[in-house]
C-alpha cells in the first residue's frame, strides 16, 4: 500500500501536513483508468478534474452546519494509481490490495475512478472486509452484460463482474438496460429502483426513499456512476440518459441512508470533463464532500 501523498492535488486543497495517515478518517484514491469507453470519451481525466474542482468547495457546509473535513478528522489524498500496462482484471486486483491496506488501518476509503469498471477492485475489497454489506449502485445503466464489444471488462459489464463474486446488489436510477439485463436482474432477484418510478412516486407524494432503505443491509457501499444524474446537471459523462436523478433527490436519499444505515465507503466514476464547462466536476466534488459529511454526522 502506497502512503506517498500528492501535495498538489489534495481533495479540497487541505494540506497533508495537518492530516497524517495515522489520524485522518478518510483517504481518497484516484484511479484514472479508461480503456473501453464506447461513446463520449474522457473519463480517465475525471479524477484529476474532481480534485481540482474540490479546491473551490467551501470547507464549512452551510446546510449541514459543520465542516465535514473536521468531523472526519481530516481527509488525505493518495497519488493516482499507476495504471500503465494494466487490464481491467489486473487493475481490479491491484486496487483491491490498495484499498484493503487502507481499510485495515481503520480508514473510510473513497475511490475516484475513470470508467466504471476501474473501481471493481474497491468494491471487492469492501465486500471481503465487511460482513453482510449491500452494494448500492447509482447508475443510468444496469451494467449487467456478461460481455460488450467482445470485452468482458467493458464499462457496460461492471456489475456483471461484481456478480462474479457477490450478488447483494441494489440498483437506483436505472433508465437504460437491455432485455437480457432485465431478465438477469429478475432471475437473480436484484432490487431495481428505476428513475421514472422514483419521479412518479415523488409526484404522488410517496416515500420512495424508505423503499430503497428497506432493501439495504445495515452496512452499505455505494458505487456511483455520474450518469445517474440528469444531464441538465451532469452533461459531462460518456453515456448521458435523459430524466435522471436530481441533486435534491440524491442529497435527501444520502442523508436518510446515513441516518438509518452505515455507509462504509464509496466510489465515483464516469465523469468525462467538457472543456470550459466547470459545473459538472464541481457538482461531483461537492456531492462527495456532502456524503462525507453525512457519513460522519453520528460522530456528534
Amino acid at each position: 500500500m502506497s502512503r506517498i501523498l500528492d501535495e498538489k492535488q489534495n481533495f479540497l486543497g487541505v494540506q497533508n501536513s495537518t492530516n497524517w495517515p495515522g489520524t485522518t478518517g478518510v483517504v481518497i484514491i484516484p484511479v484514472p483508468y479508461e480503456q473501453t469507453s464506447s461513446y463520449g470519451l474522457g473519463s480517465g481525466n475525471g479524477p484529476a478534474e474532481i480534485l481540482t474542482a474540490s479546491h473551490h468547495v467551501e470547507l464549512y457546509d452551510a446546510e449541514l452546519e459543520f465542516a465535514p473535513v473536521e468531523k472526519a478528522n481530516g481527509i488525505i489524498t493518495s497519488k493516482p494509481l499507476s495504471i500503465d500496462g494494466y487490464s481491467g482484471q489486473s487493475l481490479a486486483q491491484y486496487l483491491d490490495n490498495e484499498v484493503t491496506g487502507w481499510l485495515k488501518t481503520g480508514k473510510r476509503v473513497i475511490t475516484l475512478g475513470g470508467e466504471h469498471t476501474s473501481v471493481v477492485g474497491a468494491i471487492k475489497a469492501h465486500i471481503d472486509y465487511y460482513d453482510d454489506i449491500t452494494i448500492l449502485q447509482f447508475d443510468a445503466h444496469s451494467d449487467l452484460r456478461s460481455s460488450y464489444q467482445k470485452d468482458s471488462w467493458n464499462h457496460a459489464c461492471t456489475m456483471a463482474r461484481v456478480l462474479d463474486f457477490y450478488n447483494n446488489i441494489v440498483q437506483v436510477g436505472i433508465r437504460s438496460q437491455s432485455k437480457s439485463e432485465k431478465e438477469k436482474a429478475s432471475r437473480l432477484g436484484l432490487p431495481i429502483f428505476y428513475a421514472n418510478a422514483i419521479h412518479e412516486q415523488e409526484r404522488k407524494g410517496r416515500d420512495w426513499i424508505s423503499e430503497i432503505i428497506h432493501a439495504l443491509s445495515e452496512k452499505v457501499y455505494i458505487t456511483f456512476d455520474c450518469d445517474v444524474m440528469d444531464p441538465s446537471i451532469m452533461p459531462a459523462t460518456g453515456a448521458p440518459e435523459p430524466d435522471g436523478l436530481t441533486w435534491s433527490q440524491l442529497d435527501r436519499l444520502f442523508g436518510r441512508i446515513c441516518q438509518e444505515r452505515q455507509i462504509v465507503g464509496f466510489d465515483v466514476s464516469e465523469l468525462s470533463p467538457v472543456k470550459a464547462l466547470n459545473h459538472p466536476q464541481y457538482t461531483v466534488a461537492k456531492l462527495i464532500y456532502r456524503l462525507i459529511g453525512y457519513m460522519h454526522m453520528k460522530a456528534g
